[in-house]
C-alpha cells in the first residue's frame, strides 16, 4: 500500500493564495529511480531493459503522417512575458493597472526567487481590478493587485515584466522555424498548476479550482480535498471534494484504441510530486499503467528515445530549476526544452513527429489580451504555445484561437480517438493553421543550446515544490 503524500496545504480556499518561495535545492542522492525501482545513477545513459513498443493505432484520414505527439508542458508563462517584441505575435510592453496609470513592462530574469500569486482569486484581481469573481468580460487590469513574494526587495510593479530576450533566444529558435501561436489561452480560468495539468491529460478537472489542501492526487484520502466551482450561477466557489477523479482520459482512450502513451515526470519526494498529473486519476493509479506508463525520473525519455522507444502519446513535465517557474532559481528551461526537441529531432522519429510546448498558466505575470468567456470555468489568460514538427510551417505566427483542448482534439484526430469534454469538443485544432501535410517532411535543423541532454541527465534530483508551503 502506497504511503499517502504529505503535501503542505495552502491558505484557506477560497481566499486569494498567499505566495510561497520554493525551498532550498535538494541535495545529490546518489540514487535514481525508474519504474519503481532504486539504482545508483550512471555517468550516462541509464541501461534499461527495453521498454514495450509502440502499439498499433487507427489512423485518422485527417493526417495519416502522425505516428507520435509530444507534449512537453512548462510552467508559469504569459505571452507577453516571454514572447515580448517577437515579429507579428501580438504582443504589448505596457499594461494599465487598477488605478488606471500606465506601466511600461520591466525585465526580470526567469531565475527570479521569488513567485507571483496565481490562484483562482488572482485571476480575478487581474481580470478586473477588483478581485471580485468577474462576468463574462475582463479588463487586464489588476495585476498590481497580485500577491508578490519579494517585499522590500520587490522592482517596481514586479507583476507587470517580461523575460530578457537573452535568456529566451532557444524559444525565439523554435518561434522562427516552426510555429509560435499567440492565441493559446488555458481552458481552465484559474492558474493553479494542479488544475491545469489535469487540463492536458482530460481536458476537464471535474469542476476542481485551486489546490488540494492535502494530497495532490489518489495518494491522499477523503480529507485531502480541493475547492470547486458551480456550473450556474457561473463562477460561484462550490463545495470540497477528494482531489482524485474517475473521469475519462487521453490515456484510458489511447489504452483502449491499442495507442500507447507513457508521461514523464520528475521525482518526488517526501511531499509527492505535483506535475505528474495521473496520480490523481484513480483508474490509472490503481492498476498497472501507474508502473508501467507514468515514468520516473524524467530524463529517463533520452534514455527510451536512444533505445529507440517513443510512445504515440508523451507527456513530459520539468522539474522546479528547468520549468521556468518564477521562485524555483533556475534559467535553465529553454535549454531543456531544447534538450528534448533536439533529442527528438535527431532521433528515427524526426519524420513522424508533431511536438506542442505549452505553458501550463499565466504565473501572475501580465498580458493584455482579454481571456474569451466560454463557460463557467473558461477560459483562462493566455499562455505561449510551439509547434515544432517536420510539417509544421516555417516560422508562422498562428493567430487562431487555441486551448488546451486544441492540443487533445488534434491528438485524438491522428489516433481516431472520441471527444471527451466542452474543452476538446469546442476547441480549434492547429492541424489546418500550424500544418501543411502536403509535402515531405522537413529536415531538422538543430536548436542551438548551452546545454544537452548530456547535461540533464548530469543534473542532482531537483525534488522541490513549488505553489505549496
Amino acid at each position: 500500500m502506497r504511503t499517502p503524500l504529505q503535501v503542505a496545504k495552502t491558505l484557506a480556499f477560497p481566499a486569494l493564495l498567499a505566495l510561497v518561495t520554493c525551498p532550498a535545492a535538494a541535495s545529490a542522492s546518489g540514487t535514481v529511480t525508474v519504474r519503481g525501482t532504486t539504482s545508483a545513477v550512471a555517468p550516462s545513459f541509464l541501461r534499461l531493459p527495453p521498454p514495450r513498443q509502440a502499439g498499433p493505432f487507427r489512423r485518422a484520414a485527417a493526417s495519416g503522417k502522425i505516428q507520435h505527439v509530444v507534449i512537453i508542458f512548462q510552467e508559469n508563462r504569459s505571452f507577453d512575458n516571454l514572447f515580448q517584441g517577437y515579429p507579428r505575435a501580438d504582443t504589448r510592453s505596457y499594461g494599465y493597472d487598477s488605478n488606471g496609470n500606465k506601466i511600461t513592462l520591466g525585465q526580470i530574469g526567469l531565475e527570479t526567487g521569488w513567485d507571483i500569486d496565481h490562484s483562482s482569486g488572482a485571476f480575478f484581481a487581474a481580470c478586473n481590478g477588483t478581485g471580485h469573481i468577474p462576468g463574462t468580460k475582463c479588463r487586464m487590469n489588476g495585476f498590481n493587485n497580485e500577491y508578490v513574494g519579494c517585499g522590500s526587495s520587490c522592482p517596481p510593479n514586479p507583476q507587470y515584466a517580461y523575460v530578457p530576450h537573452s535568456e529566451t533566444v532557444p524559444y525565439f529558435d523554435m518561434a522562427n522555424q516552426y510555429v509560435l501561436a499567440d492565441r493559446m489561452f488555458a481552458s481552465n480560468f484559474d492558474a493553479s498548476s494542479f488544475i491545469s495539468h489535469q487540463y492536458i491529460i482530460a481536458g476537464q478537472a471535474a469542476s476542481a479550482v485551486d489546490y488540494p489542501n492535502g494530497a495532490w492526487g489518489c495518494e491522499g484520502g477523503p480529507s485531502d480535498t480541493i475547492g470547486t466551482v458551480t456550473v450556474n450561477p457561473p463562477r460561484q466557489y462550490g463545495p470540497s471534494i477528494q482531489a482524485c477523479f474517475n473521469y475519462t482520459t487521453l490515456a484510458q482512450e489511447a489504452d483502449n484504441a491499442g495507442v500507447s502513451w507513457h508521461f514523464y515526470a520528475a521525482q518526488g519526494s517526501d511531499v509527492g510530486t505535483i506535475w505528474s498529473a495521473y496520480q490523481a486519476i484513480q483508474y490509472i493509479y490503481n492498476h498497472n499503467d501507474w508502473f508501467n506508463d507514468v515514468i520516473t525520473p524524467n530524463t529517463q525519455f533520452f534514455t527510451d528515445l536512444q533505445n529507440g522507444y517513443l510512445a504515440n502519446i508523451t507527456w513530459i513535465t520539468p522539474t522546479c530549476l528547468n520549468s521556468d517557474h518564477a521562485g524555483c532559481g533556475g534559467n535553465t528551461g529553454p535549454a531543456w526544452v531544447a534538450s528534448l526537441v533536439n533529442a527528438i529531432g535527431q532521433s528515427q522519429f524526426w519524420d513522424t513527429t508533431a511536438i506542442f510546448i505549452m505553458w501550463d498558466d499565466y504565473g501572475g505575470w501580465y498580458d493584455h489580451v482579454p481571456p474569451p468567456y466560454v463557460d463557467y470555468d473558461g477560459l483562462g489568460i493566455r499562455v505561449p504555445l510551439l509547434i515544432v514538427s517536420p510539417y509544421a510551417k516555417k516560422n508562422h505566427v498562428s493567430h487562431v484561437h487555441y486551448e488546451h483542448g486544441s492540443i487533445l482534439k488534434f491528438i485524438e484526430d491522428q489516433f481516431g480517438l472520441p471527444r471527451m469534454t466542452a474543452s476538446d469538443t469546442r476547441a480549434n485544432s492547429p492541424q489546418q493553421d500550424a500544418f501543411n501535410f502536403n509535402r515531405g517532411p522537413r529536415k531538422f535543423v538543430p536548436i542551438p543550446s548551452h546545454e544537452d541532454w548530456r547535461y540533464f541527465m548530469r543534473q542532482p534530483p531537483d525534488r522541490r515544490m513549488p505553489d505549496t508551503e
